[in-house]
């Protein structure tokens, strides 16, 4: 398929850095809505057939489906950036400052919300014809996921929120290596089975990613789950973040940049 090898493709992660953060502010907003928007279809595609199928793992399977059509239209999650961004910074690229790392985060996190979010309105106006009936099969799915991913994790205070963190930072480990996976390789389908793998690991361990619940948590709410934004807030959306950050930046980003960027190869041996 066409291979990159580590040392090539990492130079390709700095450079993809050094372009998003030097972006437009429209167009790494545009972008945002629009890998938001794309990820949220997706998410309704994986629980439809989780539905229909009655097996959870056949959601996980044609969830990355999303996640490969965005990536292949140049769309950008909050997720992956955490991981890109900060690379150019680090190899003191002209034009790039904390802020601008920043700046960049906030602009692609604020675009993939209103994304998801958008979706999540359309998507519900369709699983209750414009809201006149009670949702049925899948509707009710995603308001039983959004439960017990807030007030369920709530329940167990302190133990249920670093719960959360942590599935963050498996998440976004498993995701920015589907960021990287698409620049291993020269040919579309190569990029395809090197992005949908460690993506169907992090959705079937259902992991928790913040761009994902930008989407299930608002739609959750239409559908008329009972808990608040402040549940949403505090016991996923804040602590998803931070240990998406983590996993992005430090366990992916960091880990590939620093043995495969900044390590000279060693000289063969006679």
């Amino acid at each position: 398929m066409s291979y990159i090898k580590p040392a090539e493709f990492v130079q390709t992660m700095i450079d993809a850095g050094h372009s998003k953060v030097l972006m437009s502010t429209r167009d790494t907003i545009i972008r945002g809505i629009m890998a938001g928007a794309i990820l949220a279809i997706a998410v309704a595609v994986a629980i439809t057939a989780a539905v229909q199928t009655g097996v959870p793992i056949v959601g996980a399977l044609v969830f990355p489906v999303g996640f490969c059509i965005l990536n292949l239209m140049g769309f950008d999650l909050l997720t992956g950036v955490f991981a890109l961004s900060p690379l150019p910074l680090l190899e003191k690229r002209p034009g790039v400052t904390k802020a601008s790392v920043l700046r960049n985060w906030g602009l692609v996190g604020l675009g993939n919300l209103i994304g998801s979010v958008a979706v999540a309105f359309l998507v519900a106006v369709t699983f209750t014809m414009n809201f006149t009936v009670e949702p049925g099969a899948v509707g009710q799915a995603f308001i039983k996921a959004s439960t017990a991913r807030t007030l369920g994790f709530a329940e167990h205070g302190l133990n249920g929120w670093i719960t959360v963190f942590v599935k963050g930072i498996l998440c976004n480990w498993m995701v920015c290596l589907g960021v990287v996976g698409a620049m291993t390789s020269k040919t579309v389908g190569g990029k395809v089975l090197a992005m949908w793998f460690p993506i169907f690991i992090f959705f079937g361990l259902v992991f928790e990613h913040a761009v994902v619940n930008m989407y299930l948590f608002p739609l959750g709410m239409m559908l008329g789950a009972e808990f608040t934004i402040g549940d949403w807030l505090s016991w996923n959306l804040i602590p998803v973040i931070l240990g998406n950050l983590v996993g992005g930046l430090l366990v992916t980003g960091m880990s590939l940049y620093v043995t495969h960027g900044k390590t000279q190869p060693q000289r063969e041996l006679a």
